[in-house]
């Protein structure tokens, strides 16, 4: 049989389709609608059947957000898995297709973040007010320009070599047998990504103090003695035993939104 492999028609569609993936944009699983958009022309090539389909758009409909300029490397990669195991599914794990994505979205947007957002915005919008200042047109013209041009690139390219380095690793990975470990190794980096976010990006404290022996004791230097970010955490953990057992996250939002506003009202937070 034939192995299915992806044109460059489709990764053109790919291309083009990346820049919607705000389109869906959502506080739930935020890029994961233009994610799964820019990834269907990939899913229709490799896969026949519906149900196969389905499978590969629902797994990415799973969380992801990423710089957008940088997100389409991520999908050269995505596309690279999605076509090894649509001609073998017995060599890959598609639930690692998911921990790859996971595992890049930090250190891709750590670096999108500041290269064009940091750098190259800064330096165009400072090249652009300077001639707007001086009333001449090239002032947003330039800005755009010199913004959009090096993102386009980065794009362009990022797609291509992202696919193409995601087939040779495949391939390599597949002679010598280290997929296991590979996916261990992701799988560390996603739960250090999650981690670090649930520390720097959920600041929950308590106000609480009492009394000790003539000794005024705030309760949240107990809990930072017993382990840092510790309240963090415990949300976090609470949160997530509530997604397993079901609970929609649109309930889970509301609720702890209406929780922390009146723990806050009545001093416990």
């Amino acid at each position: 049989m034939t192995d299915k492999k992806l044109t460059k028609k489709d990764l053109r569609s790919i291309f083009w389709r990346g820049f919607a993936l705000q389109g869906g944009f959502n506080y739930e699983k935020m890029q994961n609608i233009g994610y799964a958009y820019a990834m269907e022309p990939a899913i229709k090539r490799l896969y026949s059947n519906t149900k196969d389909r389905a499978a590969a758009l629902k797994r990415h409909l799973a969380l992801f957000n990423c710089t957008p300029a940088m997100t389409p490397m991520i999908m050269g990669i995505s596309s690279a898995m999605e076509e090894q195991y649509a001609n073998n599914p017995s060599a890959i794990d598609p639930d690692s297709i998911n921990s790859v994505k996971a595992a890049l979205m930090a250190p891709f947007s750590g670096i999108g973040d500041s290269i064009l957002f940091g750098t190259f915005r800064v330096i165009a919008a400072g090249i652009g007010a300077s001639f707007a200042k001086q009333g001449s047109i090239l002032g947003p013209i330039l800005f755009f320009v010199l913004y959009n041009l090096p993102a386009t690139l980065i794009r362009i390219f990022g797609l291509k070599y992202g696919y193409k380095w995601g087939v040779e690793s495949l391939d390599e990975v597949q002679k010598n047998g280290v997929m296991d470990q590979i996916m261990q190794i992701v799988g560390i980096i996603g739960m250090m990504v999650v981690g670090g976010m649930v520390a720097t990006m959920l600041p929950v404290v308590t106000p609480l103090k009492f009394s000790m022996t003539g000794a005024t004791v705030k309760l949240q230097t107990i809990f930072d003695q017993i382990m840092p970010k510790l309240l963090p955490l415990l949300t976090t953990l609470l949160v997530f035993c509530l997604i397993r057992k079901k609970v929609s996250v649109s309930k889970l939002t509301i609720g702890v939104l209406i929780l922390g506003i009146l723990l806050h009202v009545i001093g416990i937070l």
